[in-house]
């Protein structure tokens, strides 16, 4: 009986960031601190929104890209917050997540051998994506010395003849690790002279705690480069909805307009209408959310220091990084043993990649009673490593 199934699918490993999560489910009084996900609800006006579009009978599917009044209100949202203008007709799409706006700017741009460039540790969709294209994924492994961050050099180093996109994933999961002006615009002068286009993965920009967001499509001749990816799951609390949206010049879009509306035929209908009353009205909840992980952040931050536990500090996203090496475990170990001790699961760095080796990502998007409570756990757990 021949194979039924496709080797490429096969290889490609399953996540590592559920499997402690999916543990710790399982076990009386275990804190998890693995997922990814606002602990917030998503705030009433826009629920309720979504509730009356229900009401109203507004059931139906919307055109392949998009609500049209959700697209003018994308266009608005990032001309507001970023000053880059895009035309919501021939420009921007809505899609199920900030996911499926990845997959597709992949697969609509990338042909067999084309090498994609995927900075890591980062999150876990990039390299099986490019895989499932028959790309080449091409890792560049980032240092804890240049804080996660992305350097020109770096760029240049992993660049080929083949090099066709670069994904740059900033604010960073899992590190918290931004990309300033300055880091941008090193990259670019390498984006243009190797002529890359890029995937900006742009989830978190609206949790940035060292001054604005800055997008690689601000600065001259990147726009016309680059894919911005981004969603409402993370700023919003909308991680259930699967809504997320993609702005790239019209040559791109058509055709990543083209696989979606085989694949996907449209994002859902009432997480549409939701979303434009999220991006009309949702400033303040947005700001509220900040403030409350920027708290948290702090909070681990000083907690780290005072059991001096090593951290540089992320200024993006809700996670943090801390390393683990001086403790001569691998991350699986260390996470293994934490949650088997004491009761809490973290997500060791190499889920992200092999140069997550020695780092934990332990994500603060959990009440401030969860945080101290697992926080006096990990010290009780590193005392007695440091004790043997």
């Amino acid at each position: 009986m021949r194979n039924p199934l496709c080797e490429r699918v096969v290889n490609i490993k399953p996540s590592g960031i559920r499997k402690f999560f999916d543990i710790a489910s399982e076990m009386k009084d275990a804190i998890s601190l693995g997922v990814g996900e606002p602990d917030f609800d998503t705030p009433w006006h826009i629920r309720d929104e979504g509730i009356y579009s229900l009401e109203q009978g507004r059931t139906f599917y919307t055109s392949n890209a998009g609500l049209k009044d959700l697209k003018i209100e994308i266009a608005k949202y990032l001309k507001r917050r970023i000053g880059v203008e895009y035309d919501y007709n021939h420009e921007i799409m809505v899609t199920v997540g900030g996911s499926e706006g990845i997959d597709i700017a992949l697969r609509a741009m990338i042909d067999p051998g084309d090498e994609v460039l995927i900075p890591q540790p980062s999150y876990v969709s990039y390299e099986p994506c490019a895989i499932l294209t028959g790309a080449k994924p091409v890792i560049i492994e980032l240092k804890a010395e240049n804080e996660f961050r992305l350097t020109a050099q770096e760029l240049r180093d992993a660049c080929t003849e083949k090099t066709k996109v670069l994904v740059l994933p900033f604010p960073n999961n899992p590190t918290g690790a931004i990309m300033e002006r300055a880091d941008l615009e090193a990259i670019a002068e390498v984006i243009e002279e190797k002529d890359l286009y890029v995937i900006s993965d742009e989830i978190y920009s609206e949790l940035s705690y060292k001054g604005d967001h800055v997008s690689i499509t601000q600065l001259p001749g990147m726009r016309e480069r680059t894919v911005l990816i981004n969603g409402f799951s993370k700023a919003y609390a909308m991680t259930g909805w699967r809504l997320g949206y993609a702005c790239a010049p019209e040559i791109i879009l058509k055709q990543m307009l083209k696989i979606h509306q085989f694949a996907i035929m449209c994002a859902p209908t009432t997480s549409q209408y939701a979303a434009v009353e999220a991006l009309k009205n949702g400033d303040e909840d947005v700001a509220r959310m900040r403030e409350a992980y920027n708290q948290r952040r702090r909070f681990l931050m000083d907690a780290f220091k005072n059991m001096g536990l090593e951290c540089f500090e992320p200024y993006g996203a809700f996670y943090v990084f801390p390393c683990i090496k001086e403790f001569g475990m691998t991350s699986e170990e260390f996470a293994m043993a934490f949650l088997e001790e004491e009761k809490v699961a973290v997500v060791p760095g190499t889920a992200f990649g092999d140069s997550g080796e020695g780092f934990l990502r332990i994500s603060y998007a959990y009440s401030i009673e969860n945080l101290k409570i697992a926080i006096g756990r990990l010290e009780k757990f590193i005392t007695k490593l440091r004790n043997k």
